[in-house]
């Protein structure tokens, strides 16, 4: 295992109460504290307090968001901060999922259908094959990171190690690549297949995006090259390789015959059961069902559906833990949950539902009752799991204070730059379209933007086409827009092309717009998860990346969330306020202006510069177009301005090259 320090790369050295923080942190960590918090303001640089932590403790380390956008922007950051380490994203590989399911009240079954994003699935393998072969690995992870994986040790156990100067049969090679789910290439060449031409042999591992070129003469390894899967070039020569297998869900021909017997003699179980309540129609689908899979895996040790076998190729006892990536990492990884006021409630949310559906296909006689073994970890398994953990979060939830005494909550409220929260207004909702335009306009004249919050769709709509009839340039943002669209909505605010966005929840975790200096909040005082204390404070803190920002709730009473959210909102600016003046501080909006869009634009350029398109065939090309498209979607998808917009550039010259 190659033994690499974290070495954090940053052009800023932690500043305000960031060394405090960092500091408490790394001492309680050291004291053997399981749990602690980081109660960070927005924008005060937790993810950067974290990579000192990290820096530090040099511990592998599983960073938690709550969805892919969040964890594909902490991932962006990390691996700013460790350029030279394993930093991995690891999200739900499903464009999208249509779980196996059956309604009994139209008698309907629905098969399993998913769509996988190649771009997604190769980063999973990345992130495994990191973890087994490097102590410096940091991976983001969803919560897609508590579901089945497969089994650990077979995966390991089936990797194949190459040596320069080795004897190896080649036939002998290409069985055992065929028998950890490798496919022979035929006109395409993908991750997860192999191609043979005379004694050379390429194979293109899941987890990159280049290939391992074999030279076998004399059934000996002469050389191992690690080359560019388009155009062949040589990208660096090796002395050996290992060479993971291309699916998770692997194992050995002893594990499958031992499997398949014990699958047969549960489904005589279940066929009995269904025979002796006099339900046929059950018994016969379990059987015909049941040994059809047997056979497939029988013959290709791979079925549709193998996931709900998992128990018996596993070789575990019922209702036991499913193995996920939690299981590829050592014993003593630190475990950090971003946004854990909604991560800690979405893990201890994903069991039940799994369950209930499981439940019905097994008492219809889709499913062996082992099906159930392929579900997420209960909470008490992923507690079980955890050594220690840091929770950030502005708002943090019951949970984290449940399990965090005074001296384990880390409070980070001063921002770098001497921002402050935003002051925030309460005002009665009769004249709010009167006050609002006069918001905007005060905010136009600073040439800075608006975001306003509603409730519902439709109000959100209404008031976007009421702003547009007043000539302003303003667009509505919620679940009905296109990813890409989205995408554009969002870099048209930053650019001045749109001054105003309303939107109703997605303003929330995660968005970084340092021109908004003001925000509505219409209807604050309805009750509900979308004006509740926490919700409120992390809706203020949206404003609190420009000098000007400020925050108006427009309603007719005081709420209990309200209240709340304008007494923390205070509390930390008052702290904010006696720093500055101590040290002599005067507040500025963040310098990440439109300005920047093109100088990371270039970076990027540089980081990852493109192909020489003159050296790949016409065939490939076409072949380099899909996989660009599908970079282009995912990076849209993780809101990657630069890069999507990089990709679509790329993707227009290689068209009129086509």
């Amino acid at each position: 295992m190659k033994d690499h320090p974290f070495r954090l790369v940053a052009p800023f050295k932690p500043t305000g109460d960031q060394p405090e923080a960092i500091a408490r942190i790394i001492e309680n960590l050291k004291k053997g504290e399981k749990h602690q918090t980081l109660l960070g303001a927005t924008g005060t640089g937790k993810t950067f307090t974290i990579a000192n932590v990290v820096a530090e403790v040099q511990r592998p380390t599983l960073v938690l968001a709550h969805n892919k956008t969040l964890a594909a922007q902490l991932c962006s950051e990390f691996r700013e901060f460790f350029p030279d380490n394993a930093v991995s994203y690891f999200v739900s590989y499903y464009d999208y999922y249509q779980p196996e399911a059956y309604l009994p009240a139209t008698d309907t079954y629905i098969e399993k259908d998913a769509s996988i994003n190649e771009e997604i699935e190769k980063f999973r393998h990345a992130a495994t094959m990191n973890l087994l072969t490097r102590k410096d690995v940091l991976i983001v992870a969803s919560v897609s990171c508590i579901y089945g994986l497969g089994n650990v040790s077979d995966y390991e156990a089936l990797a194949i190690h190459l040596k320069r100067g080795e004897p190896v049969q080649r036939d002998t090679l290409l069985r055992r690549l065929t028998d950890i789910q490798y496919r022979r290439s035929g006109i395409e060449f993908r991750q997860g297949m192999f191609h043979v031409l005379g004694d050379t042999v390429e194979i293109f591992p899941p987890g990159g995006d280049t290939a391992i070129r074999l030279e076998v003469p004399f059934d000996e390894i002469d050389s191992i090259e690690e080359v560019d899967s388009f155009t062949g070039e040589l990208v660096k020569k090796l002395d050996e390789v290992t060479v993971f297998p291309a699916a998770h869900n692997v194992t050995t021909k002893e594990k499958i015959d031992r499997a398949t017997a014990a699958i047969l003699e549960d489904m005589k179980v279940q066929e009995q059961k269904f025979l002796e309540a006099k339900e046929f129609a059950k018994a016969e689908r379990i059987r015909t069902r049941t040994e059809y899979d047997v056979e497939m895996l029988k013959e290709t040790g791979y079925c549709t559906g193998i996931e709900n076998y998992i128990r018996y190729l596993e070789e575990k006892k019922p209702d036991t833990p499913p193995s996920t990536l939690l299981d590829y990492f050592p014993k003593d990884f630190l475990l950090v949950v971003d946004e854990s006021h909604i991560s800690i409630p979405q893990v201890g949310g994903m069991y039940e539902g799994n369950h209930s559906r499981k439940q019905t296909l097994i008492d219809f006689g889709f499913r062996l009752p082992s099906s159930h073994d392929n579900r997420p970890l209960k909470f008490d398994e992923f507690e079980a799991h955890i050594g220690q953990a840091i929770y950030t979060s502005a708002t943090p939830g019951k949970y984290e204070y449940a399990h965090t005494s005074k001296h384990q909550i880390v409070e980070q409220i001063i921002r770098p730059t001497g921002l402050l929260d935003p002051p925030v207004t309460v005002k009665p909702s009769k004249h709010q379209i009167d006050d609002l335009m006069g918001e905007i306009q005060q905010a136009l004249r600073r040439k800075e933007r608006v975001l306003l919050t509603t409730l519902t769709k439709k109000m959100s709509e209404d008031l976007t086409q009421f702003l547009q009839d007043a000539d302003l340039k303003v667009r509505y943002l919620h679940s009905d827009i296109e990813t890409m669209e989205r995408i554009e909505i969002l870099r048209q605010l930053r650019t001045g092309d749109i001054d105003i966005v309303v939107g109703i929840n997605l303003l929330r975790e995660g968005l970084d717009l340092p021109e908004v200096s003001f925000i509505g909040i219409l209807d604050a005082d309805k009750q509900g998860f979308l004006r509740s204390r926490d919700a409120l404070i992390q809706t203020i803190g949206r404003c609190a990346r420009n000098v000007h920002g400020h925050v108006t709730l427009y309603g007719d009473k005081m709420t209990d969330a309200m209240r709340q959210a304008i007494d923390e909102t205070n509390r930390r600016r008052s702290i904010q306020e006696a720093y500055n003046k101590k040290h002599g501080i005067t507040p500025k909006t963040i310098e990440k202006a439109v300005k920047d869009i093109a100088e990371e634009h270039s970076k990027a350029a540089l980081r990852h510069p493109r192909r020489d398109h003159t050296k790949i065939p016409k065939d490939e090309k076409r072949r380099l177009l899909e996989e660009l498209d599908a970079q282009m979607q995912l990076a849209a998808a993780n809101l990657e301005f630069e890069k999507a917009a990089d990709l679509r550039d790329e993707i227009d010259l290689l068209k009129k090259e086509l």
